[in-house]
C-alpha cells in the first residue's frame, strides 16, 4: 500500500524492509512514565533500533487526557527527556493509539466525532507520525453494533483530518494503521473473555472496506501509507494469567497478509509474552509489538526491590514507605482499579500490587506517591548499597554492578531492569543488527 516513489519514513522503511524478507519490525513502547522511557532510549541506542512512542486517546488528547497532557505537550516532554539522554531525534517515532471516539462514546455520535476530528487534528499537527484510525466503539445514539462500513467511514473522515492538519504544519504526512480487533486495553478481566485469533475472512474485510471508504474519499495517496492492521492473534493477559502465542494457530492469518503487499499486522498486548514468541510473531508478519503493562510492571517491581533495600539501610522513622503510600492512594482514588479487581479486600489488595495489567501504573504522577520515589531515591543515593542486598532484591543488576557496567544508583538500578524486559522486544525486531551497534560503550553489558 505504500507508494514507491514517495520519499518513505523510517517506519515505511521498515515495514519495506519487512515484506522485502528481513527479520524487521517495530515495537512500539506505550507508556508516559520517564523511567520507562528512559530506558527505552537506551535499549534503542544498544540495539540500534528505531523508537517508536504511542500516546492513547484517553491518555494524551485535546484537553489533556488522564496525563494532564495535549498532544503538542506531550511531544515536548519526550523530546526533551531524549534531549537529555542524547537520544537522536531523527530516531525517535511518535504515535497516537486509538483515535477517534473512545474518550467520548457517552455522547452522541457528531459530538463525539467532533471532538475526535480535533483529537486527530491536535495529534497529526504535532507531529505524531503513526496514527491508529479506531472507529469501532459505540456512541451514545448508534445502534448496540457498528457496521463495518460505518467504522471506515468515520476512520475515513478522520484521516482527512489528519492529512490536512499534518500539511498545514508543514510535517511529512501521516502512516496509517486501521482495524478494531484488539484486546481490552490493559488485559482483560478473566481470560475466558479473551479473543480467538482473527479469521482471515474478517481481515480481509476490514481491509477491503477500509479501502473501498478511503478512494471513494480520494485518498489514493493516504491509503498507501496504510502500513498495517490491529487483529487479534491469540495473544493476551488477565490480571494473574497469560496467552501465550501459537504459532500454529496463526498460521492461516499470516498467511493472509502475505498476500498483502505492503502491510503488516500489528499486535496489542504482547506484553509478557515469551522472547522467543515475540521472535516467533515478527516472522509471522506480526510485525508491530505493542507494549505498556508490562514495562510499568518492571517498574513497579524495580521500586518495590529498591523499598526492600531502603528498609534494610534506613531507620524506619526515614523510610519513603513508597509501596504503602501508593496503596493508600489507590484506595483514596479508586476510579483506575475498581472496576477491574474484583474479590474480597484481601484478593484486591493483592492485584493492586501484583496484578499483570498493573492498573497501578496510572498512579506514579500522583503527588504523594512521587514524592515518595523521590524520598526513596534520596535514601539510596545517600549511602551506600552493599552487594549482599543488590544480590538479594535485584540479582541481575548485581552481575552488571558486579563486573563493572552499571553504577549502583537507584535510578540506574531502576531503568536497567525496565531496560531487561524492553530488550526482548528490540532483538525481536531487530534480529539481523549486533547488539551495541551506535551504543556508548558499556551499554550493552548495562541492558542485556
Amino acid at each position: 500500500m505504500m507508494s514507491t516513489t514517495d520519499a518513505l519514513s523510517p517506519i515505511q522503511q521498515i515495514i519495506a524492509a519487512h515484506r522485502r524478507g528481513a527479520a524487521a519490525g517495530l515495537y512500539s513502547v506505550c507508556c508516559s512514565h520517564p523511567s520507562v522511557l528512559r530506558a527505552a532510549m537506551r535499549v534503542a541506542l544498544t540495539y540500534d533500533t528505531v523508537l517508536l512512542v504511542e500516546a492513547t486517546s484517553n491518555q494524551v488528547d485535546q484537553f489533556g487526557g488522564y496525563t494532564g497532557m495535549t498532544p503538542a505537550r506531550f511531544r515536548d516532554y519526550v523530546h526533551d527527556l531524549a534531549r537529555a539522554q542524547g537520544f537522536p531525534l531523527e530516531r525517535l517515532v511518535l504515535g497516537g493509539d486509538h483515535l477517534g471516539p473512545n474518550a467520548w462514546q457517552s455522547l452522541d455520535a457528531a459530538t463525539a466525532m467532533d471532538h475526535a476530528e480535533t483529537l486527530i487534528a491536535a495529534y497529526a499537527a504535532a507531529g505524531f507520525h503513526k496514527i491508529h484510525l479506531d472507529c469501532s466503539m459505540r456512541c451514545a445514539d448508534d445502534a448496540p453494533y457498528l457496521s463495518d462500513e460505518l467504522i471506515a467511514e468515520r476512520s475515513a473522515r478522520l484521516c482527512i483530518v489528519a492529512e490536512q492538519a499534518a500539511a498545514l504544519a508543514g510535517l511529512p504526512p501521516p502512516v496509517y494503521v486501521i482495524g478494531t480487533e484488539v484486546p481490552i486495553p490493559g488485559g482483560e478481566a478473566n481470560l475466558a473473555q479473551a479473543g480467538a485469533v482473527t479469521a482471515p475472512e474478517a481481515a480481509r474485510r476490514t481491509l477491503d472496506v477500509h479501502r473501498k471508504s478511503f478512494l471513494d474519499r480520494n485518498l489514493h495517496a493516504a491509503w498507501r501509507r496504510v502500513i498495517a492492521l490491529v487483529v487479534q492473534p491469540g495473544v493476551d493477559f488477565d490480571h494473574s494469567r497469560i496467552q501465550h502465542y501459537d504459532a500454529a494457530q496463526a498460521a492461516p492469518l499470516s498467511a493472509f497478509v502475505a498476500g498483502q503487499p505492503g502491510i503488516v499486522f500489528e499486535a496489542h498486548s504482547t506484553d509478557y509474552q515469551r522472547e522467543s514468541a515475540l521472535h516467533q510473531m515478527v516472522r509471522d508478519h506480526f510485525a508491530i509489538l505493542k507494549v505498556g503493562p508490562a514495562a510499568t510492571f518492571a517498574l513497579r517491581e524495580g521500586l518495590a526491590a529498591l523499598c526492600g533495600i531502603e528498609e534494610e539501610l534506613i531507620p524506619a522513622g526515614r523510610t519513603s514507605r513508597l509501596m504503602r503510600v501508593l496503596d493508600d492512594t489507590m484506595l483514596a482514588q479508586p476510579r483506575h482499579w475498581a472496576k477491574h479487581y474484583p474479590g474480597t479486600s484481601a484478593e484486591q489488595r493483592l492485584l493492586r500490587r501484583y496484578g499483570l495489567s498493573d492498573r497501578c501504573r496510572y498512579y506514579w504522577g500522583e503527588a504523594p506517591v512521587a514524592a515518595a520515589v523521590e524520598r526513596l531515591f534520596a535514601n539510596l543515593d545517600g549511602v551506600e548499597i552493599p552487594l549482599s542486598l543488590l544480590s538479594q532484591h535485584l540479582p541481575e543488576q548485581y552481575l552488571e554492578v558486579l563486573q563493572g557496567q552499571l553504577p549502583a544508583s537507584a535510578n540506574a538500578l531502576l531503568e536497567h531492569k525496565i531496560g531487561r524486559l524492553l530488550a526482548q522486544y528490540a532483538r525481536a525486531c531487530n534480529r539481523n543488527a549486533a547488539a551495541g551497534s551506535g551504543a556508548p560503550a558499556g551499554a550493552t553489558a548495562a541492558i542485556c
